[in-house]
């Protein structure tokens, strides 16, 4: 799924104009955006024929720039939108499915934290991960550290298989 999103991404912003320049911007927006986040975005740098490292570099920085704006601000956030009805709504959706989720979490605490962001399956992330630890409670700085070396891993896993088996497939 992750795969269509992200030739789906390329296809609407078009590499931006073709430029290298706008391919990094594209594969940057990619790697910010919840469900896809670094996953999506070395998807999209593979088609786009980018450099791997470059591009894991370019992913990586922007898939972690939300973590603090998610450990930090997620609650007082939540807390101001929660005044209009669709945004509560669809809070509520993020609580609801962050807490379907949570027990993956739990058990393991910081190590749970960084194996769920780091092993790239469907509904697993940086920003999942960090709104599970928001709601479980956990330590801000520790549920930071855990969620940027859980991107790094998922990085290193998209790197094998972007470039790896799927570099295989697309020339």
């Amino acid at each position: 799924m992750t795969e269509k999103v992200a030739k789906l991404m390329v296809s609407l912003f078009g590499g931006i104009g073709g430029a290298l320049i706008g391919k990094y911007i594209t594969i940057f927006i990619i790697s910010m955006m919840p469900i896809l986040e670094l996953r999506g975005g070395l998807i999209a740098a593979k088609l786009l024929g980018l450099p791997a490292i470059q591009s894991f570099i370019i992913c990586f920085i922007g898939n972690i720039l939300p973590i603090p704006i998610i450990v930090w601000l997620m609650e007082p956030i939540f807390k101001f939108l929660r005044r209009w009805s669709f945004f509560d709504k669809f809070i509520t959706w993020c609580e609801k499915k962050a807490h379907s989720k949570k027990e993956q979490i739990e058990n393991l605490k910081y190590l749970g934290l960084f194996l769920f962001v780091g092993i790239p399956l469907p509904g697993t992330g940086a920003w999942m991960g960090c709104l599970i630890a928001g709601l479980l409670g956990m330590e801000k700085k520790k549920t930071a550290i855990a969620a940027i070396s859980g991107v790094v891993l998922a990085g290193i896993i998209m790197l094998i298989f972007s470039y790896g088996i799927l570099g295989l497939v697309i020339k």
